[in-house]
């Protein structure tokens, strides 16, 4: 279900990355409001910094990582941010065996670079097919592709925070719903993607635009596509996607579910193809090879206490 965000800017090409993030998260928001009647009890068991959590959370995670990560896509398209996110098993997994090894236990590192290093292989091997096919393209297409680049990569920074502070908040609340969690950051994620609109509308309105001048606001030029697929992504990737994310990183070492979320990645490149109506070149095919036996070697690794 996550896949799906990296679809949503080549299927809305003409809507910026802005109005893709506000538009997900509003969705997101009005998702969460019925939804929050389901949980009303466990929601209002939250405190004050439990409500903050969820807001930086929702911030860093969700709002500031879309807004890049569909920033990206567009100027680079969709396999080279998706496979710069697919660093993310490696990273996370890194990140969380140094910072959370007395909590989950330690996955050693000699049994664990195997591993790592066949992710990492899997990524440079489609991300060499990407490179390849800019090749003699001009120098404004390599000018936005290394934009794009570096979008994602802050896009990955920002999603290496989120699931570390994540499963520390469910681990240490393990009494807690994890539906009733991921509800709280859609409802905190709601006012957020208001001030947002709020600001692009007045931006545009002062002839500073964050939009094209001859953009529609407030729904765009294809409005029922952009609701439609909104709406989308705000149920499947951001809701219901979370909730199965949290259920997981309740039960897990955070080492092991950063790992698994290279499924993602898969997921993405098989909806990217699809959508160029093309299939995958064979060094490609062998990077998405390399991917699954990383992940399929990592499980097969047993915490040791520290």
């Amino acid at each position: 279900m996550w896949g799906l965000v990296f679809v949503a800017p080549l299927m809305l090409p003409d809507y910026p990355a802005a109005m893709l993030a506000a538009g997900r998260y509003l969705a997101f928001g009005l998702i969460a409001v019925p939804l929050a009647l389901m949980d009303r009890r466990e929601l209002r068991a939250l405190g004050r910094a439990d409500w903050l959590e969820a807001f930086k959370l929702s911030a860093i995670g969700n709002f500031i990582y879309y807004l890049c990560l569909a920033a990206a896509i567009q100027r680079a398209g969709g396999p080279l941010p998706t496979v710069i996110i697919g660093t993310l098993p490696v990273v996370i997994a890194i990140s969380s065996n140094i910072r959370d090894h007395a909590r989950d236990g330690r996955l050693p590192w000699l049994r664990l670079l195997p591993s790592l290093a066949l992710i990492a292989a899997g990524i440079a091997c489609v991300n060499q097919v990407e490179l390849a096919a800019l090749v003699g393209s001009t120098a404004g297409d390599m000018r936005r592709y290394a934009q794009g680049a570096g979008l994602a990569v802050v896009a990955v920074a920002c999603w290496t925070w989120y699931p570390i502070r994540n499963a520390d908040w469910l681990r240490a609340h393990a009494e807690r719903s994890p539906r009733a969690w991921a509800t709280a950051q859609g409802l905190v994620t709601l006012p957020m993607a208001l001030a947002a609109l709020a600001l692009i509308a007045l931006l545009q309105a002062m002839g500073l635009p964050l939009l094209a001048n001859d953009f529609a606001l407030p729904l765009g030029p294809r409005p029922w596509a952009y609701m439609g697929l909104m709406l989308a992504v705000g149920l499947f990737a951001s809701w219901i996607g979370t909730l199965c994310w949290n259920e997981a990183s309740q039960r897990l070492p955070t080492t092991l579910v950063g790992q698994l979320i290279v499924f993602e990645t898969l997921a993405a490149l098989a909806y990217a193809f699809a959508l160029r109506g093309q299939a995958p070149q064979a060094l490609t095919f062998a990077g998405i090879a390399l991917l699954v036996a990383g992940v399929i070697w990592a499980l097969r690794i047993k915490p040791s206490r520290a």
